[in-house]
């Protein structure tokens, strides 16, 4: 992250934490004013993970009791505005305590805000179940304003994001173009990993071919014109998909991945030496990969590679990354691209000029969120303009 959005200075991922509310701004999400009131008290208390949950879910507690009392009033509309917000932020406040129960009823009033919110400012996002090997996957559902068949997205989230925030910072300018939006929690995302207890898995194809498949059976959905999308670590998930399930159209890679083991080895060792440039809690990978501890989380990794799986890739591809990403190095991203078999493909190196030259557009998220629904628009058919 760029040294001038370090809301905490010295303190990358919880500035980082920041970003995940400031960016929601755009779709009606999040308020600067309430987000700086809960940075401001956090300000004395940096590094203390205890403090962020008890402060962001103070706020949001207090959002939707606005909420509640506006919608008593019927006044729906506004009530909705004060869902969105607190949905957001007890989003935020869990995000950096450990798995626990408190952790999972944390993120259940994220998903009763989320649900509130939506049904009065966005009705036409809708719950989905997406079956999948004995269960289902949650998804939200976004309908476009489209008349007949049109095309359609799926967008997986990454490490530590999820479909809540997807479907609105990602979702809502895609469908404006006449796409229609299956924000999917796939395994060890989201409420699939908090709620269903499903982990992460290397051959993200199978959830990609069962999201694909549940497009496929919507009749307002042209399943010759699905893509196929994923956000950070969902840059790895969305190549390796369109790499194996041909059905897929096309595909975005929203933060470029190629060797995810090298990744976190990396990563390993600038945790090791001290660095600060951590975007993720200690316990964040073993909880999403279903493993005991880091050693073993490295050994699953080493199926996360797209080497000798990329190449596979036939469809049109895009690949977004910031210049000054430090999350994911802008290596791993033009390595990717190298490696891409489709005849169509496009690396879009974002600089601090353009805007968005953070990690997934996380300084500038409607840059990325308009170059990404553009890109799909002019490749599957859907509205320009």
């Amino acid at each position: 992250m760029s040294h001038w959005f370090e809301y905490f200075p010295g303190h990358h991922m919880w500035s980082q934490g920041m970003m995940f509310g400031i960016e929601m701004q755009t779709w009606g999400a999040a308020a600067l004013g309430e987000i700086d009131q809960v940075g401001q008290k956090l300000k004395a208390h940096v590094g203390d993970n205890e403090k962020w949950w008890q402060e962001w879910t103070a706020m949001a507690a207090r959002i939707e009791g606005f909420a509640d009392a506006a919608d008593e009033r019927g006044h729906r509309l506004t009530a909705g505005s004060y869902y969105l917000r607190a949905a957001t932020y007890y989003f935020c406040g869990e995000r950096f305590i450990a798995p626990s129960e408190r952790k999972w009823d944390t993120y259940r009033s994220c998903l009763r805000c989320f649900a509130k919110g939506i049904a009065r400012r966005y009705p036409d996002i809708e719950r989905a179940e997406v079956p999948y090997e004995g269960t289902t996957l949650p998804a939200w559902y976004l309908k476009a304003d489209v008349r007949g068949a049109a095309p359609a997205v799926v967008m997986f989230d990454g490490l530590d994001n999820a479909k809540e925030l997807s479907v609105l910072f990602g979702g809502v300018e895609i469908a404006r173009r006449g796409i229609h939006v299956l924000a999917i929690d796939g395994p060890g995302q989201g409420e699939a990993l908090r709620l269903q207890g499903i982990p992460s898995r290397h051959d993200y194809e199978v959830p990609g071919r069962a999201a694909y498949e549940y497009l496929a059976t919507r009749a307002e959905v042209d399943a010759g014109r699905v893509a196929v999308m994923g956000f950070s670590m969902g840059g790895y998930y969305a190549p390796r998909a369109a790499a194996m399930e041909p059905r897929f159209a096309a595909c975005v890679a929203w933060g470029g991945h190629f060797d995810y083991h090298e990744a976190w080895m990396r990563r390993r060792k600038i945790m090791e030496s001290g660095g600060t440039k951590i975007s993720a809690p200690s316990f964040q990978l073993p909880w999403v990969l279903g493993m005991p501890d880091m050693e073993a989380c490295m050994k699953k990794l080493e199926s996360y590679r797209l080497a000798g799986v990329a190449e596979r890739i036939r469809c049109p591809f895009y690949c977004i990354h910031g210049e000054n990403d430090n999350i994911v190095p802008l290596e791993f991203a033009r390595r990717l691209y190298d490696a891409v078999g489709s005849g169509d493909k496009t690396l879009k190196i974002l600089t601090a000029r353009d805007g968005g030259s953070d990690h997934c557009q996380e300084d500038n998220r409607q840059v990325g969120a308009n170059l990404v629904a553009d890109w799909l628009a002019e490749r599957l058919g859907g509205r320009i303009a």
